[in-house]
């Protein structure tokens, strides 16, 4: 219901002239916070299972697979639990010819609504969250 309203939203004010720039759910963070997705990877030949967490707008390597988040989100703890994430997801190939096998959201409580499709690996959102990258680790 609230992701249809959001939708509806934007929509509106975009067909009236207006940017959604200001409805950016990220533009609401504090200073220096960014979203981190969290994906489960399968390679279903070797049967390795593989957690992989991808910054806004940067690669991570999977296999022959590029996978690049563009933007995610989670819901409020008082909503009905789902993260979704848009990925573009290059396959190198051995040969190093790139191909787009994937663009496009994915939803983690519904993989199936928009999978990727891939002879040799599984790709899936499981979690979407917002880190400050000051507050890292650093035990020296």
């Amino acid at each position: 219901m609230h992701r249809s309203l959001y939708i509806l939203f934007i929509l509106l004010f975009s067909i009236n002239g207006y940017t959604a720039q200001a409805q950016d759910p990220f533009d609401a963070l504090p200073d220096g916070f960014m979203p981190v997705v969290t994906l489960g990877a399968l390679n279903k030949i070797t049967a390795k299972l593989t957690t992989i967490e991808v910054n806004r707008d940067e690669t991570a390597k999977f296999g022959t697979l590029e996978i690049t988040m563009r933007n995610c989100r989670s819901n409020p703890p008082e909503e009905t639990p789902e993260s979704v994430a848009f990925l573009e997801v290059i396959d190198l190939g051995h040969i190093g010819e790139p191909t787009t096998v994937f663009t496009g959201w994915m939803f983690a409580s519904s993989p199936a609504v928009s999978p990727l499709e891939h002879a040799v690996y599984d790709v899936w959102v499981t979690d979407c969250k917002m880190v400050d990258p000051s507050a890292s680790s650093d035990n020296e």
